[in-house]
């Protein structure tokens, strides 16, 4: 059996946080989005995700729904990149993680004890935190939306300062954004 091979585009998109990079597939599915300056870490994980010759990344255009729903969260839609249609690697456990974080409502917080409890693993906030940290889609999948159980802002692998800024620029927009149908990682 051949293994699978896939073929990822990567884009440059401008936000207020900087530079994004979006690597969709063929299919115009989200794969990772990260930072710029971030732009080692997302290989890191593509390769941990697909294997180190399990992909080939190419420059090409994110898909006009992905560019189009990040430069409307921007300006205040949040509720826009629930409409991403993301697929990741990683294990069935991380996945169900992912999952779980893009139920979290914009504007919200969760702990990592409390996203555990809601995948039904109310032990496993160590194993939750682990899969946040590798959660290859920034934003889309908010793990900047998880948090210490004291409220303090925990890692964020773009920085506090961007995790900060996301999380303000969700609660001061949140009661003015209207809510679409949430899609779950694939």
């Amino acid at each position: 059996m051949m293994p699978v091979f896939e073929h990822f585009q990567i884009d440059r998109i401008a936000s207020p946080l900087g530079t994004l990079l979006v690597v969709c597939d063929d299919t115009g599915r989200l794969r990772a989005l990260d930072f710029h300056d971030y732009q080692a870490r997302m290989q890191r994980l593509l390769r941990v995700h697909y294997g180190e010759r399990g992909f080939e990344l190419v420059a090409g255009r994110a898909p006009a729904a992905v560019a189009d729903a990040l430069a409307a969260f921007f300006a205040g839609a949040l509720h826009a990149i629930e409409s991403v249609e993301v697929r990741t690697g990683g294990t069935p456990f991380q996945r169900r993680v992912w999952s779980a974080l893009r139920r979290i409502p914009s504007g919200v917080t969760n702990s990592y004890g409390e996203l555990a409890r809601a995948i039904g693993k109310p032990g496993a906030s160590r194993a939750v935190g682990l899969a946040n940290g590798a959660n290859p889609v920034v934003i889309v999948v908010p793990c900047h939306r998880v948090i210490g159980a004291d409220g303090s802002l925990t890692g964020f692998g773009g920085g506090i300062e961007r995790k900060r800024w996301l999380l303000e620029h969700e609660s001061k927009r949140h009661s003015a954004s209207v809510p679409i149908a949430q899609r779950e990682v694939a």
